[in-house]
């Protein structure tokens, strides 16, 4: 008996959920600049935001690795499990230093691996939308993975003033309810 890929889902309701979680917060950055601007300048340390995307993060890479058969390494994939597992628990106790930015770097890269296996053959070309923006999320990840204070100091400059944060946060919604709006109609 075969497994069961959970991660399976269709480029529709893939749309709709990855466009609400983007454009939902940007209603309290719309209609509470300063509080929402306050709350993000603390994720970078925010510990509790850190466990939860580290172990998020650890959790769904073993699932997809669990999932991989190549025959290679097939004897040695209860070892890697481990080590793997032990290397996502480890550094939540000894790499606590933007544990929230390195967490969420890695679940960046997890979310666009599914954005693109998800998209790859759907039969519009507005799935380009959707793979694009996993490519800009494989970088970021990328990125704060190597630079997490570079996430801080983005963080920093997009909430200076109120003006930022409404205009990013407005960009944002839009955004999001384009991509919701194409998993409602184009994608169905």
């Amino acid at each position: 008996m075969g497994r069961i890929n959970f991660m399976q889902i269709n480029l529709s309701m893939l749309a709709v959920v990855l466009g609400l979680v983007m454009a939902l917060p940007q209603i309290y950055g719309l209609m509470k600049p300063a509080a929402f601007a306050a709350n993000v300048r603390k994720f970078p340390r925010s510990l509790p935001w850190g466990f939860a995307l580290m172990l998020l993060a650890t959790a769904w890479f073993l699932y997809y690795f669990n999932l991989e058969s190549v025959s290679d390494f097939a004897a040695y994939k209860p070892l890697l499990m481990c080590l793997f597992g032990a290397v996502g628990l480890a550094s939540c106790f000894y790499v606590q230093d933007f544990l929230a930015v390195r967490g969420l770097a890695v679940v960046l890269l997890l979310v666009a691996k599914l954005m693109v296996d998800t998209a790859r053959w759907a039969d519009t070309d507005w799935r380009l939308v959707i793979i694009t923006w996993a490519y800009v999320l494989v970088a970021a990840g990328i990125w704060f993975t190597i630079w997490p204070w570079h996430l801080r100091d983005l963080l920093n400059w997009a909430t200076a003033n109120e003006k930022r944060v409404r205009i990013g946060s407005a960009i944002r919604l839009a955004f999001g309810l384009f991509v919701a709006a194409l998993g409602l109609t184009v994608f169905r």
